[in-house]
Order: C-alpha cells, then structure tokens, then sequence
C-alpha cells in the first residue's frame, strides 16, 4: 500500500477561500449586530456566537438574531 504524499500547497488553496469566507461572514455579522438596535438575545451573547462557533455563528445569527425583539 503506497502513502500518498500530502501537499501542503494544495491543502492551503483549499482552505484559504473557507478561511476568507469565514473570516468575511464573521465581519458582516458583527458590523450588522452592531448596527441593528435590537436583537433577540443581548448583543455581547450573539458577539460571542459568532466568534466562537465559527463558519456557524454567522450563519446562526443571520437565521436567527436579527429578528427584532
């Protein structure tokens, strides 16, 4: 059984457009929380979604957070 040599090349231009469109959702989102007057959770607990859940987060908020209270 031959080993497939991993090419670190490759491997980046694969991750770097997952890695820009996070990081471009990520800035959306937040520019947005901070922007809109009201959310349906406290602005600190969906800051904090968006940052730590990642590709998720914003997406998460997008679905579900800019629903006005």
């Amino acid at each position: 059984m031959e080993k497939l040599p991993i090419d670190l090349g490759r491997i980046l231009l694969l991750l770097i457009p997952i890695l820009l469109l996070q990081l471009g959702l990520q800035i959306f989102a937040l520019v947005d929380l901070i922007r809109r007057p009201k959310t349906q959770l406290p602005k600190w607990v969906w800051a904090l979604i968006i940052l730590l859940l990642e590709i998720f987060g914003p997406i998460i908020y997008f679905l579900f957070g800019r629903k006005e209270a």
